[in-house]
């Protein structure tokens, strides 16, 4: 019998992208939202019927009182000892109220099983309410279970893709109550930045005021931009509202570098710069070959047979030199050097760490 085994330097994938010296705009809306217009999440706890065999068994004790329950609020009295059904299903279903959201309108929802069932496939989801953070019901769903998977066996093997036990009703739930807001009322607005920055929130608070011509925003900190409201646009923000989030700013971005080292992935931010430092790295390459050899004894003797193995390990090290890389002053400069160096994605982590230790790279390390 011979084994090999093999202990080399992964390979791994990057992908490049383009650099630009300058940040292209986006719209105020893609790096900010207003304070109070958000999402707000729904649960709620229901029965999936119509299931093919498929559904939670007899160790599924709280499915059988769910369909007890609910069959006795049918008007149908039943014993839960009696219930040996295996196509119904307990789920937990889950949705997302949208901001400004209206009674009558309707919003998908996910189930997912929290029994043993192995299969939603075709399953039914029966009325349920769906309950926000303050126990009050805003919305009821009902409707055919999308899976967007399968599952098939027998008693040998099965056959399962993507994940039968977890599926959609699309516009499923009926939104019941509405979420009271003063949006109309307000004589001020607030813009939250998702990536907090000083320069981005002055370039926010700039590009507001050239726009109306007057001095409407102010930053309070780096994240949050409060906007008084025109005397033209009271009641009436909507307006208002339109042309800031078309508004085009150049967001500021920290120098930053984020290494995964399971994935073998480097993204570096535009401003990352590189002092002129000499790297010198090689690559590491071990290779062991097992060989098992059988000592066989002479006939009629009193020996064994026996198993000797033989390892053979052959370590390689490629000569690298040390290379000078110097100072760049655009992205695209420090990409280009560290490329000349012919280093892998790895080879890449290792070094972006040892630069950081030395005190040459001018941006922050973040390891994921």
């Amino acid at each position: 019998m011979k084994r090999i085994r093999t202990v080399m330097i992964g390979m791994f994938i990057v992908i490049g992208v383009g650099w630009h010296n300058v940040a292209d705009a986006v719209r105020l809306k893609d790096i900010a939202e207003i304070s109070g217009v958000r999402m707000n999440q729904l649960v709620g706890y229901g029965l999936v019927v119509g299931l093919d065999g498929s559904g939670d068994g007899k160790k599924a004790t709280f499915t059988v009182q769910s369909m007890a329950s609910m069959l006795e609020k049918m008007g149908v009295t039943i014993n839960q000892k009696d219930i040996q059904v295996k196509n119904v299903a307990a789920v937990m279903v889950t949705a997302n109220f949208p901001p400004f959201a209206k009674r009558g309108n309707r919003i998908d929802v996910l189930v997912s099983s929290i029994g043993d069932a192995n299969n939603l496939q075709g399953g039914t989801l029966m009325l349920t309410p769906l309950k926000g953070v303050d126990g009050k019901v805003y919305a009821v769903a009902q409707g055919p279970v999308n899976t967007g998977g399968f599952g098939a066996g027998g008693a040998a093997s099965t056959v399962v893709k993507n994940f039968p036990t977890v599926g959609r009703v699309l516009s499923g739930a009926i939104i019941e109550r509405e979420v009271p807001n003063d949006f109309r009322e307000r004589e001020s607005l607030l813009f939250s930045l998702h990536n907090p920055d000083f320069n981005t929130a002055a370039r926010v608070v700039d590009a507001i005021n050239a726009q109306f011509a007057e001095p409407l925003a102010r930053a309070q900190d780096a994240g949050t931009i409060e906007i008084t409201i025109p005397e033209r646009y009271l009641g009436n923000t909507v307006p208002l509202v339109a042309s800031l989030s078309t508004l085009e700013v150049e967001p500021d971005n920290d120098a930053k570098v984020v290494i995964n080292e399971r994935t073998g992935t480097v993204v570096m931010g535009e401003q990352v710069r590189i002092s002129t430092i000499a790297i010198a790295h090689g690559n590491l390459s071990i290779v062991v070959k097992e060989n098992t050899d059988v000592s066989q004894p002479l006939p009629f003797s009193d020996g064994q047979t026996a198993a000797l193995p033989n390892t053979q390990v052959n370590v390689q090290e490629d000569a690298n030199q040390l290379v000078v890389v110097p100072e760049g002053v655009s992205i695209g400069e420090v990409v280009n050097a560290l490329n000349a160096l012919g280093v892998t994605p790895r080879d890449l982590i290792a070094i972006f760490q040892a630069i950081k230790a030395a005190g040459a790279l001018q941006a922050d390390l973040e390891v994921i």
